[in-house]
């Protein structure tokens, strides 16, 4: 059964780690992977359907993360706290980093966050999650060839009187070395509606690759997935099968590994 409340003496840990059985190289990250919200919160005042919705994770993710990275044998950080208690993949201190609303939910549990509570919320979980990230590609850096680093995320098929037709989309800011390619090969996918930055954009929300792969000139990526494709363990292992079958020659090219700040 899912968790969404930790249990009362023990707070979530900030990430669950994955460790690379072939190629160290390779690391793929899941900013909303859990869901679970540490008990002393008092569920944030949400009923269990709104903590386990997109609100507060992003569904078959994690799932498909860990799935992934058995397939490429590498590395993998989980983010290890519900994006409701503070979001891993943007800057503390946006209004979004601890929503007091989101996805036109109310947060009650959010709605009087000091900076000191802000802080504290960063301190637990944020910020080990990015400094096991910066630690990991530091270490694959010095080991080469340079580190590849790809995120996983899903979405919602629709968003609010919007369907989303895309089963599948890569988002991409200034880089492209990578996304291009894949984005060529997923449509090459008879009956696959592939989004290039849909349905989100790379170049607008983009905090944790941007801050460790895009600063630092490594190539990278983040793939998005339709929620109700991974409604369980078959469709998760599909989309895990399917993006190693892409991912598979784009990480294969010798030229992919340099670093090159756009």
């Amino acid at each position: 059964m899912l968790q969404f409340i930790a249990s009362s003496d023990n707070d979530p840990q900030p990430f669950e780690r994955v460790d690379a059985a072939g190629d160290s190289s390779i690391l793929l990250v899941c900013d909303h992977a859990s869901a679970i919200i540490p008990a002393r919160y008092g569920a944030l005042g949400l009923d269990d359907a709104t903590r386990g919705a997109h609100v507060a994770w992003d569904i078959g993710a994690a799932t498909v993360t860990r799935m992934l990275a058995a397939d490429l044998g590498c590395a993998a950080l989980l983010a290890g706290i519900s994006r409701l208690v503070i979001d891993c993949n943007r800057q503390p201190g946006d209004p979004s980093s601890i929503p007091a609303r989101t996805c036109g939910t109310e947060v009650p549990g959010n709605r009087k966050i000091d900076d000191a509570e802000a802080e504290a919320r960063a301190a637990a979980w944020f910020w080990p999650y990015h400094q096991e990230i910066g630690t990991t590609l530091g270490r694959m850096f010095r080991r080469g060839p340079v580190p590849v680093m790809i995120s996983l995320h899903s979405f919602t098929p629709r968003m609010g009187d919007f369907p989303r037709p895309w089963q599948v989309g890569v988002l991409w800011n200034r880089d492209g070395r990578m996304a291009l390619p894949v984005i060529d090969a997923l449509r090459g996918v008879p009956g696959l509606n592939v989004g290039d930055n849909q349905p989100y954009s790379g170049r607008e929300i983009n905090y944790t690759l941007d801050t460790h792969a895009g600063a630092a000139g490594l190539p990278h990526l983040s793939f998005e997935i339709r929620q109700d494709l991974l409604a369980d363990a078959a469709g998760c292992r599909r989309w895990a099968t399917l993006l190693a079958q892409v991912l598979k020659p784009v990480l294969a090219d010798g030229q992919l590994r340099r670093v090159q700040v756009f």
